[in-house]
């Protein structure tokens, strides 16, 4: 298997650069961070001309214990096409602590990590790092660590006053101590081949380390690795040569999951299945995950493992797994990210001053620990993936309870020596299947006689044969044990999202059209998608698929109609078709029952089979055209390599006899140059995942994210521009945020008014709603530095309240001679004090909220207030305590960008919403409830004693009385959510006692909304009806309407035309009965509706419009009046005659036909209407009639009664001839209509229903 050739090939070779990086001996000792130096280190820079610093470890720290910076000595090649070497990122990750110094007294073991690196063309390259400890040669370093050791106990003794001690664990004496330095050998390769990377930079630093010199110069395997191996083709495996022996890669086949090597065992056994589910979790839904522990590659492996975890799906934020101290300003991000840093020796969580906690997934890795956000929403099926992945570990040894300490990082510090050859040449044709019979049996002999005996050493300092088969098992358990539970979660969103594509939403007709529309199209129908789903699932997914990495998803979908599918996406499509074809079960997959992986033997037989033998070897390290006497060895430091001969690849034709594979493909060489389409799927699982090229790189649909080389950009341009980019990114989502909520609310008004069809549940509202909080927490956070609790935003309500408290005790102070200023702040203070009333009523919740429930309780009540916008504006009036808490790059100090946010805000004063009213459902709310008789006769509210009772979603008020010659109350209950009926009563019978009544208003205090119930009838015996009790209808109106006019001024409003009296307006029999289908037609689309979209069921049967006030319209429709003055005419006297001569006349029989399981409809007709009649209540004609409509649609007999009364011998005589009641064919439709409803369980509120036992 021949090279891939020069730099217009670098996609297809095995590795992009090879880098060392360590102590630049030229420019010596340079700080990592700027600290205030003493003066007696002030005094050896100048002698020394060394710059250095306490690197912000603190001055009672030994020098030797310091970090410094260090430098890239050599990386090779120079540059490549596509993936251009940036220096300082690479440095900073290679070493993210920078130089550090040890003596022969400390523990001097390598250690390993790995990090990645994005491009700017949305591709990941990945850096394996091996880093040692060499002795200190360079005399300046020696003189200058031994002066700055001399003056750190200086100025110890003389600030202690105790003398220093140079024998002391971090001192050091150059006459006595050997001094180390770290250094770092580095390994980039386009995937994550973590296994062959880790293995070579083992054998080569172990070459250093040896007395005895490799078989070939160094740069012979570096050469060897750069441009003569290339990356294996898809599904094949491919053994190159290190410099010990043979190493082992591998990738997946076409149909198999991208190629994902960091061990998902260590990071399980790290923190157990119940964290790493719930970290998944919020890395779903796109919270900030911040890492934390003292080991680099830890955090490597949880990151990558929970990326490995996502597919299909991509992380679409700030992706940097490991960030050194000066990146420490990026976790200012207002941004989703993950990130990690390293845990300092004792330090604690509290010393991170971290300023976005509300919304933090904070994972401390060596204490197994995982701090989800509040609210956090259980994982769909949750209990029974954990328990299928617990059986997966169970398999291979491991607990599934976490806590375990993974394998060290460390490496052995031993320096071996090579394995002979013949073990060499035994073990690869092992490998490859070319040993059989006598010669297998006789190596698996050797290897249970190692094993039973503790592994004998085949050479001498060489690795025992045992320890050979170990490390080989060990791989191949780790690599199944992967891809087992990556096939697990995989299985697990194939179940979930099996049709998503019958839901995504193709409205372009070309690429064109639909990129400029972008931003105001629906891609995916997410109701309809909510509405098949389990109910255990919605409050996850709602949020879900809300995020940019589902939004991403959905978005390749659409674009594959113009251009080639996503790889990822193409592989998961590719996977649901082939489970479509061999499921037997229904057609509709969502919702099913939860179903364990079935692929979980086959994909790792896949990969054992890789593993085991190999399918293709690379050609051989061989000697360069290099200069003799360069590059010599010296056990234990690595040598100045000769760039020359690294900078390109020399040719390899008279080296091809070396080649060792009996199963060289010629074709291999064309299929290296067309994997380099397939790298950037599986490698650019980071920053800026979406960012591909397609239709001949016209267009590119990207989302704006941060690339991470300007992340790691430390220059003071680049980090200002950094966050000017984080404060347009918070404009941008502002804008959209509002954009949707806009336009998913008003959609969802036009459907209560009957105007469209539901597109929103209310749980997909409140993931909204809980969006703008999460975007208020996240634009509050950015820039802050001085922080209470958890919960930026309240936090900066906590100092604005604080503030004006003092203001406040200064004014009273202050008394009269501040009255000139006040008036002229008058129009300031209403406003500013209901922010902080606001406030003191979210503090005096019993909720037991925490700060972060206290700023969203806040931001909910402020939105259902409608002023939000204006509550933040007043909290920004204070510049003075906006510069004490934020940093000069903080959002909140753009002043433009600022006042563009909170007008974005303000549209949201167009809609209505109760979400705080919905959500905090036990909170104790002040109601406020003003009776308004008519005018005229306001005088008669004198005589009547009034008392009312308040319903509403969540349950009533209980009877309150209102105090004698008054027409108000104020009472405070439980809230009772949206108010829906309100019964108005009266105690005193006596003739004199009456009033007609205009309306009740009902106020709630705390969230400003206010409720009409209209009336327009009297109450009180001997007029009207005669009700002494009436069961009202509300209505929530805006405010600013007519009726606060009222409120404020106490004249009651202008007079009202009475319900009753628009009843009788003489109306068509066509528009009657258009009506009444309108009726029926609104309930039955309010139970075909999900139950979270459902309104008031009450307003639609006895609201305006309702079915209660349309069938009244029907049965008044041609009734005979023979009262004098053209008195009221009541439809009950009607029915309670009727069912009067059905119980007298003696040709009952004929009347009806139908028999019911109850009974005779005749007999429950009379039944009914005499236990309305005998009910306790002094409800009136009106309200009995409604009792009588509501229980007969209840109850399923409504339809049948009404062709008893249109036969009944009294309707001939009562009514005209064109009636309707008398016409049999309207008769007959409204009795078919009124059918329909008997499939709904109709439940009532017990206002209605209140004194009757039916």
């Amino acid at each position: 298997f021949s090279g891939c050739g020069s730099g217009r090939s670098a996609s297809c070779r095995f590795a992009h650069y090879f880098v060392v990086c360590g102590v630049d001996t030229e420019t010596g000792l340079e700080p990592i961070c700027v600290a205030q130096l003493s003066p007696c280190i002030n005094r050896i820079t100048s002698l020394l001309n060394l710059s250095v610093c306490l690197s912000g470890e603190g001055f009672e720290h030994s020098p030797v214990r310091r970090s410094f910076k260090s430098k890239v000595l050599a990386h090779y090649p120079e540059n490549t096409d596509r993936n251009p070497f940036n220096k300082d990122a690479v440095n900073m990750l290679c070493m993210p602590r920078g130089l550090s110094f040890r003596t022969q007294a400390d523990r001097l073991d390598p250690q390993f990590h790995s990090f990645t690196i994005s491009f700017d063309d949305g591709t990941r390259s990945y850096g394996f790092v091996h880093t040692f400890y060499e002795e200190v040669t360079s005399p300046q370093i020696i003189t200058a660590m031994q002066t700055l050791c001399q003056m750190h106990h200086s100025d110890v003794e003389s600030l202690a006053g105790v003398s220093g001690c140079f024998g002391c664990v971090g001192s050091f004496d150059s006459t006595r101590d050997t001094l180390y330095v770290s250094k770092a050998l580095c390994l980039v390769t386009p995937l994550p081949f973590l296994q062959a990377s880790r293995q070579f930079l083992v054998q080569l630093h172990q070459a250093v380390t040896s007395q005895t010199a490799p078989p070939l110069p160094l740069e012979s395997y570096i050469h060897n690795i750069l441009y003569e191996v290339p990356l294996p083709p898809p599904g094949r495996s491919l053994r190159f040569h290190g410099v010990q022996g043979p190493i082992l890669c591998q990738r997946p086949g076409p149909g198999e999951l991208p190629l994902g090597e960091y061990p998902l065992g260590d990071a399980f056994s790290l923190l157990g299945v119940d964290n790493m589910v719930k970290l998944l979790t919020c890395a779903l839904l796109e919270t900030q995950v911040l890492l934390y522990s003292s080991d680099y590659q830890r955090l490597m492996t949880v990151a990558e493992g929970i990326n490995t975890l996502l597919f299909p799906f991509q992380w679409q934020h700030i992706y940097l797994p490991i960030i050194s101290a000066p990146l420490h300003h990026l976790l200012d991000a207002p941004v989703p990210f993950l990130m990690g840093i390293q845990r300092r020796d004792g330090a604690q969580r509290s010393s991170l001053n971290l300023p976005h906690e509300a919304n933090l997934c904070f994972v401390d890795i060596d204490n197994h620990c995982v701090e989800a956000p509040e609210d956090l929403p259980q994982f769909p099926d949750q209990t029974e993936l954990i328990q299928e992945l617990s059986e997966v570990l169970l398999q291979f040894g491991l607990p599934p309870q976490g806590g375990v300490i993974a394998k060290p990082t460390t490496t052995s510090s031993s320096s071996p020596r090579l394995s002979s050859l013949v073990l060499e040449d035994l073990m690869e044709d092992r490998r490859n299947g070319n040993l059989g019979g006598e010669e297998l049996a006789v190596l698996e002999r050797l290897q249970a006689l190692a094993r039973r005996c503790g592994g004998g050493k085949m050479s001498d300092g060489g690795k025992t044969l045992g320890h050979v088969f170990e490390e080989e098992e060990e791989e191949l358990k780790a690599a199944k044990l992967n891809i087992q539970l990556r096939e697990v979660f995989a299985g697990h969103f194939a179940a979930m999202f099996g049709r998503y594509d019958d839901f995504v939403i193709h409205s372009a007709l070309d690429l064109d059209s639909w990129l400029s529309n972008r931003e105001g199209m629906f891609n995916f129908d997410k109701g309809s998608f909510l509405s098949v789903q389990p109910t255990s699932h919605l409050h996850f997914l709602s949020r879900f698929l809300e995020t940019s990495m589902f939004s991403s998803f959905v978005d390749g979908k659409v674009i594959s109609r113009w251009a080639d599918r996503e790889p990822l996406q193409q592989l998961f499509d590719s996977r649901l078709e082939r489970e479509r074809l061999y499921d037997t079960g229904s057609e509709d997959s969502c919702g099913c029952l939860y179903r364990k992986c079935t692929t979980l033997f086959e994909s790792g037989q896949a990969i054992e089979r890789r593993l085991l033998k190999a399918d293709h070897t690379a050609i051989h390290p061989h000697l360069l055209d290099m200069r003799i006497g360069q590059g010599r060895h010296h056990p234990g430091y690595f040598p100045k390599l000769q760039a020359d001969v690294l900078a390109q690849a020399q040719n390899t034709n008279k080296w091809s006899s070396r080649v060792t594979a009996s199963r060289r493909d010629r074709y291999l060489q064309c299929l290296c140059q067309k994997t380099h389409t397939q790298i950037s799927t599986q490698a650019s699982r980071g920053v800026c995942l979406i960012c591909y090229l397609f239709i001949q790189q016209k267009y590119t649909f990207a989302r704006k994210n941060l690339r991470q080389s300007k992340l790691l950009d430390l220059t003071p341009q680049a980090i200002t521009q950094t966050h000017r980019e984080f404060v347009d990114g918070l404009l941008s989502e502002c804008r959209l945020k509002t954009k949707r909520m806009l336009k998913e609310r008003m959609g969802k008004e036009s459907v209560e008014l009957g105007q469209g069809e539901a597109s929103i549940t209310g749980l997909q509202e409140n993931t909204l709603i809980h969006g703008l909080c999460d975007l208020l927490e996240r634009t509050w956070g950015h820039g802050l530095q001085v922080k209470q609790g958890k919960s930026a935003l309240w936090s900066h309500l906590l100092h604005y309240q604080a503030n004006e408290l003092i203001i406040g005790a200064f004014s009273a102070f202050s008394g009269s001679n501040c009255s000139d200023q006040r008036t002229v702040d008058d129009g300031a203070l209403p406003l500013r004090g209901l922010l902080v009333q606001d406030m003191r009523f979210i503090q005096t919740m019993s909720e037991g909220l925490s700060d972060v429930g206290q700023a969203r309780a806040w931001i909910h009540l402020a939105l259902e207030k409608k002023m939000l916008s204006q509550h933040l504006k007043e909290l920004l009036t204070n510049q003075e305590l906006l510069r004490q808490l934020y940093k000069p790059h903080a959002f909140l100090l753009c002043e433009e960008e600022r006042e563009q946010f909170l007008f974005h805000l303000l549209s949201l004063n167009t809609v209505d919403y109760l979400c705080f009213t919905r959500v905090f459902t036990s909170v104790c709310i002040p109601y406020r409830v003003v009776i308004i008789p008519m005018k005229k006769l306001s005088i008669a509210m004198a005589t009547v004693d009034p008392w009312v009772c308040v319903s509403g979603e969540l349950g009533d008020s209980g009877v309150r009385q209102i105090p004698k010659n008054t027409q108000e109350i104020f009472f405070q209950c439980k809230n009772l959510g949206r108010l829906s009926t309100l019964q108005l009563g009266q105690e005193n019978s006596g003739l004199l006692a009456k009033c007609l009544i205009d309306c009740v208003m009902v106020y709630n205090e705390i969230t400003g909304h206010t409720y009409k119930f209209p009336c327009g009838r009297w109450l009180g015996k001997g007029v009207g009806d005669g009700s002494l009790e009436r069961v009202l209808i509300g209505q929530l109106v805006s405010p600013g309407a007519e009726e606060d006019a009222g409120r404020l001024t106490g004249t009651p409003p202008p007079e009202l035309a009475s319900p009753s009296q628009s009843v009788r307006i003489v109306l068509g029999s066509l528009g009657i009965q258009e009506d009444m289908r309108e009726a029926v037609n609104n309930l039955v689309k309010h139970f075909h509706k999900p139950e979270q979209e459902r309104g008031n069921l009450t307003v639609l049967l006895c609201g305006e419009g309702g079915l209660v006030l349309c069938l009244e319209k029907f049965l008044l429709h041609g009734l005979k009046s023979n009262r004098l003055f053209q008195r009221n005419v009541f439809v009950w006297d009607f029915v309670e005659k009727a069912v009067a001569s059905m119980e007298t006349a003696d040709q009952m029989g004929d009347l009806h036909g139908s028999i019911l399981t109850k009974g005779p409809p005749c007999d429950l007709l009379c039944h009914y209407v005499s236990a309305i009649n005998a009910s306790p209540r002094n409800i009136g004609k009106e309200g009995k009639f409604q009792l009588f409509v509501c229980l007969g649609i209840r109850d399923r007999l409504l339809s049948l009664w009404l062709p008893l009364l249109a036969d009944c011998p009294l309707t001939a005589r009562t009514y005209e001839d064109g009636a309707l009641l008398r016409d049999r064919a309207a008769v007959h439709s409204l009795s078919r209509m009124l059918h329909t409803l008997n499939e709904f369980i109709i439940t009532l509120e017990t206002a209605l229903v209140k004194g009757v036992d039916l």
